[in-house]
C-alpha cells in the first residue's frame, strides 16, 4: 500500500506539470489546447536526441528541451490560435485537435512509430526503506516537479507578468485598457505551460525508458481530466488534481482495475 502511495505520487507530480498548463491556457483565453499533450512528447523527443546525439548533461537537456517547447508553444499561440482569437469555440476547438494531430504524424514522418529507447543518462540507484523501494530517478522526479510548481506559483503570485496573466484571465479589455500587453501576456502564458510539459515528457522518458510519436495522447486526457478535477483555471487545484488522478491510477493498476 505504502509503495504503491509512493508510485502514485511521482506519477501524480508529472500529471500536476501538463495539468498546469492546461489550465492556466484555458484560464487566460478559455481555450481547451488538445495539443498540449503532443508538446510533452516533444518535449521527451528533444531530450532524447540532446543526449543521444550530442552526449548533454541530463539537467542541461532538460533545461534546453523547456526552452525549445516554450518557443514551439509561442509558435503554435501565434500561428494558429491568435487569427482565431475571436472566432466561434468550435473552430478553435479544431484548430487545436488539427496542430495536435500536425506534431503527431509529423513526428512520425521524421522518426519513425518506433519506440525508442531513452539514454540513461542518469545511474539508477536503489533504497530499501522497509516496505518502501524508490530510486534516485523517482525521488529526482518528485523533487523537479515541486520545485517548477513553486516556482511557477512564484512567477504567477509575485512578478509583475504573472500579476498580467492573472488581470488578463479576469477582464482581458479592462487589462489593455490598463496598458497591459494581451498577447504578450497569452505568448508567456503558452510559453510557461508548454515548458512544463516539455519538462514532463522529459522526466517521464526517463523514467519509463521509452518514447514513441503517440506518447502524448494518453497522458494529456488524463492530465485535461485532472485539470477539470482540480477545477479549471485554477493552478493549485489543477496541481491537486494531477497527485490525485496519478493515485488513482497506481491503485486501480495495483488492484486490478484497469
Amino acid at each position: 500500500m505504502l509503495q504503491q502511495l509512493v508510485n502514485g505520487l511521482i506519477l501524480g507530480s508529472v500529471y500536476a506539470l501538463l495539468a498546469l498548463g492546461y489550465t492556466m491556457v484555458y484560464g487566460i483565453i478559455k481555450l481547451i489546447n488538445f495539443a498540449h499533450g503532443d508538446i510533452y512528447m516533444m518535449g521527451a523527443f528533444i531530450g532524447y536526441f540532446l543526449i543521444n546525439s550530442f552526449q548533454m548533461n541530463f539537467f542541461v537537456a532538460l533545461i534546453v528541451a523547456m526552452l525549445a517547447t516554450a518557443i514551439l508553444g509561442v509558435v503554435i499561440e501565434f500561428l494558429a490560435y491568435r487569427p482565431l482569437r475571436h472566432s466561434t469555440r468550435i473552430a478553435v476547438l479544431i484548430t487545436a485537435i488539427g496542430v495536435s494531430f500536425l506534431l503527431e504524424y509529423g513526428m512520425v514522418y521524421l522518426v519513425g512509430a518506433n519506440t525508442r529507447a531513452f539514454p540513461q543518462a542518469i545511474q539508477t540507484v536503489r533504497y530499501d526503506l522497509g516496505p518502501i523501494s524508490l530510486t534516485n530517478v523517482q525521488l529526482m522526479i518528485l523533487a523537479i516537479s515541486l520545485i517548477l510548481m513553486i516556482l511557477l506559483q512564484v512567477i504567477v503570485q509575485k512578478t509583475k507578468m504573472g500579476k498580467a496573466m492573472r488581470a488578463v484571465s479576469v477582464d482581458s479589455d479592462a487589462a489593455q485598457l490598463m496598458g497591459i500587453n494581451v498577447n504578450r501576456t497569452i505568448s508567456f502564458t503558452f510559453a510557461l505551460g508548454s515548458a512544463l510539459a516539455g519538462a514532463a515528457g522529459v522526466l517521464i522518458a526517463l523514467y519509463y525508458n521509452s518514447l514513441e510519436p503517440l506518447m502524448g495522447v494518453t497522458p494529456g486526457l488524463k492530465s485535461f481530466v485532472a485539470a477539470v478535477l482540480g477545477g479549471i483555471g485554477i493552478i493549485p487545484g489543477a496541481a491537486l488534481g494531477g497527485f490525485v488522478i496519478g493515485l488513482l491510477e497506481t491503485f486501480a493498476t495495483a488492484f486490478g482495475m484497469s
